[in-house]
């Protein structure tokens, strides 16, 4: 996935030139994908009000001066359950194991909860340090704030601390020239026109899966995957994209349709819009809702989402 970038200023084309993996980690929903989202300036993950929206890792690439910064976006660390949800942590803890700086985002309202205690003893257990950015800091009063930096600090491995809110953007440009300074020297790894490493295919998928989060409720997304099977341009630069959303059950099928097709009219057309924005060109979408009741043990789904079967 590309996207045009201003040419750097001389006296920063002159500069030592800069390239490291920043992995951002959290607990579910802390605001991780709309964070990294802000950093990039583009869209490169999907983002819903649901826990464990984001499934893999993903990368976002940002360029400050010099330094080019690869974000690697990594899903929320839990303690899992099943196999999905197991694949899902083993890619988080790799992306902060192979990351040469590792962000910590803390929801500020949930504060130090269980899932964010867990993380901190497994970055202790592994000698490694974080930068530390208290998210959401316009939903709580300054006394808390204060209160939760100087508790937080008392871990022995934040430096420095970042307080900001992903959603505005305050405070994320303080924390994004901290990473474009901090990160090894090096030559860039990616072309400069490039923002994520995702598939154009994989990325429709995942954005039609964002409304399938967004449009549903309860445990059905939670038991869904999106697939995309087809893809084909045209001369005329539009591009007709077929996907199949899989659930495991015929109940889920029915929902997923909705009344008369409603439902999964409305989750195409919002879809279609969003993919539209993100590859400027027109979309013409079509969905197919599939029963396969083994899915979330398929081998071959876990390929396609980037995750390891046997985590």
């Amino acid at each position: 996935m590309t996207e045009t970038k201003d040419q750097p200023a001389p006296e920063q084309a002159n500069a030592a030139r800069r390239c490291g993996y920043v992995a951002v980690v959290g607990a579910p929903n802390a605001g991780k994908s709309t964070l990294v989202n802000k950093l990039v300036g583009a869209k490169v993950a999907i983002v819903s009000p649901k826990v464990q929206t984001t499934r893999s890792r993903t990368l976002g690439l940002a360029i400050a001066g010099p330094s080019q910064i690869v974000f690697v976006d990594t899903p929320g660390i839990f303690t899992p359950r099943r196999r999905l949800e197991r694949s899902m942590v083993k890619a988080a803890w790799a992306g902060a194991h192979d990351a040469d700086v590792v962000v910590l985002l803390v929801d500020v309202e949930r504060g130090v909860d269980r899932d964010t205690r867990q993380i901190i003893d497994g970055l202790k257990a592994a000698g490694r340090r974080a930068v530390l950015a208290l998210n959401k800091i316009d939903l709580v009063k300054r006394d808390l704030l204060l209160a939760l930096a100087e508790t937080l600090a008392e871990e022995g491995i934040f430096d420095p601390v970042f307080m900001i809110s992903g959603r505005s953007g305050s405070g994320v440009a303080d924390l994004m020239n901290h990473l474009a300074g901090a990160i090894p020297e090096g030559p860039w790894l990616y072309p400069e026109d490039e923002i994520s490493d995702m598939p154009e295919r994989l990325l429709a998928s995942e954005v039609t899966r964002e409304q399938v989060f967004l449009q549903l409720h309860d445990e059905l997304p939670y038991s869904s995957t999106v697939e995309t099977e087809s893809w084909e341009q045209f001369k005329n630069g539009s591009v007709k994209i077929g996907q199949t959303i899989y659930v495991q059950r015929d109940s889920q099928k029915a929902i997923v349709l909705g009344h008369e097709g409603g439902q999964i009219k409305r989750i195409g057309a919002r879809a279609r819009r969003e993919l539209e924005r993100l590859f400027d060109r027109r979309v013409h979408l079509f969905l197919f809702v599939k029963v396969r009741e083994g899915w979330i043990d398929d081998r071959e789904r876990y390929e396609a989402m980037r995750l390891e079967f046997d985590a």
